[in-house]
């Protein structure tokens, strides 16, 4: 197909694609499926080789939380039967991270619900961080605290955590529709301040809430305008006792083509399979690993995830490898650009950087040439009704996480 040789193309030289384009790689069909696969994976070995980075989820404080995000289990008034408690203690988050840690994890993902953390909490966090770097030497730390006040950042950052986690989760347009408690506005400032402080930002989003093709493309050409290093996507988890709890939208296809979507926009990025890859990729799950170059190691924060031992198993079965804490995870030019250089880099100025903010916007257009053939067919395919078929619930994929942190039972990693 020229539209994918166009993309692959754009992904080795780290220019963006158009919307067009990317729109119609979300419209391929199932026959096209492999070549789609095919040409992501091309640009995705081009940055990381076949490298997997391990990632480990510490839910640090589970449920009790204000905010109303229809997507989570966690949210004010849920009646999901999840687990709840209040803030780990440091030596209890520092065991439950030494299980990942143990299992092969790179990096440890320090998660507490709630709006946004107080001083206190930051204090709390960063004696866990410093627990945990005692302990593990050369380890990466992200924390996600939701909405970071001025200054709290930096606090992290002298504490140790290497990153910062905060999705944008969908569109701007549509954002209300999802959580009315805090905005869209107030995510982005938290990426922001994340990036200014120093940390590696981590933003992505979670796919399967309802959403449009058009509103996947603005999720992905806004992340890509953030520049963040990591971007996570989530397929939602319909966790029974939330808004969206029938939503089953997804299908294996249609993941696989989400994921190269992001691929594209995003070619030097740490793109991770985040939640929800168990229970819509399913056997699918190795074809993703072309296309992601990071993913979760078990559990997630209230459900639970494949074993780990069968993780390991299917990085190498696939012919990957699991990246070693030796191993920088980003493409050089990016490191040498100084933490948060995005797609393209500060330094160059490019698509998707801060200095250039509109490029992939709706006024903007998008970079490359217009008016060519290859825009032509990709016009013409993105006009090819979705062929995604609605899945059928797969309610039995979906179990609330009773082990691990929180419990008295060992974590599955």
């Amino acid at each position: 197909m020229d539209l994918l040789n166009t993309l692959v193309d754009k992904g080795l030289r780290r220019e963006l694609p158009t919307r067009e384009e990317a729109l119609a790689v979300l419209a391929t069909s199932d026959d096209e499926l492999l070549d789609v696969v095919t040409a992501a994976g091309k640009v995705r070995r081009q940055w990381f080789g076949r490298r997997v980075k391990l990632n480990y989820l510490v839910n640090l404080k589970s449920g009790l939380c204000p905010e109303d995000c229809s997507y989570c289990s966690q949210r004010l008034g849920s009646k999901a039967g999840i687990l709840k408690y209040t803030w780990l203690k440091p030596d209890q988050a520092s065991e439950a991270a030494a299980a990942g840690l143990a299992g092969g994890a790179k990096r440890v993902c320090l998660v507490a619900s709630g709006r946004g953390p107080t001083d206190r909490d930051v204090d709390r966090v960063s004696d866990t961080i410093k627990a945990i770097k005692d302990q593990n030497e050369g380890v990466e730390v992200c924390a996600c605290l939701g909405l970071l006040s001025d200054g709290q950042a930096e606090r992290l950052r002298e504490a140790g955590a290497d990153a910062y986690n905060h999705n944008l989760n969908t569109s701007e347009s549509t954002y209300g529709d999802i959580t009315t408690t805090h905005t869209y506005a107030d995510r982005v400032d938290t990426v922001q301040k994340a990036h200014a402080a120093g940390l590696s930002a981590c933003s992505g989003l979670i796919a399967g809430m309802g959403e449009s093709d058009e509103d996947l493309v603005d999720v992905v050409y806004s992340l890509r305008a953030l520049d963040p290093d990591s971007v996570p996507v989530n397929f939602l988890i319909p966790v029974e006792g939330t808004p969206l709890a029938k939503e089953w939208n997804l299908t294996p296809q249609r993941c696989l083509r989400i994921l190269a979507v992001v691929r594209f926009v995003c070619p030097d990025v740490e793109v991770r399979i985040a939640g929800g890859r168990e229970v819509h990729l399913r056997t699918m799950q190795p074809l993703a690993l072309h296309l992601a170059n990071s993913i979760f190691l078990g559990d997630y924060l209230t459900t639970e995830g494949q074993a780990g031992k069968a993780d390991l198993e299917m990085i190498a079965d696939a012919g990957f490898e699991v990246e070693g804490t030796g191993q920088v995870t980003l493409p050089e030019h990016r490191v040498t650009a100084g933490v948060g250089g995005g797609c393209g880099s500060h330094a160059e100025a490019g698509c998707g950087s801060h200095a250039d903010a509109g490029c992939g916007s709706h006024e903007g257009g998008g970079c490359g040439p217009c008016g060519s053939a290859a825009d032509e067919q990709a016009l013409a395919a993105a006009r090819v009704p979705e062929t995604a078929r609605a899945s059928e619930a797969r309610t039995d994929l979906v179990a609330v996480r009773r082990r691990g942190a929180g419990t008295d039972l060992a974590p599955n990693a």
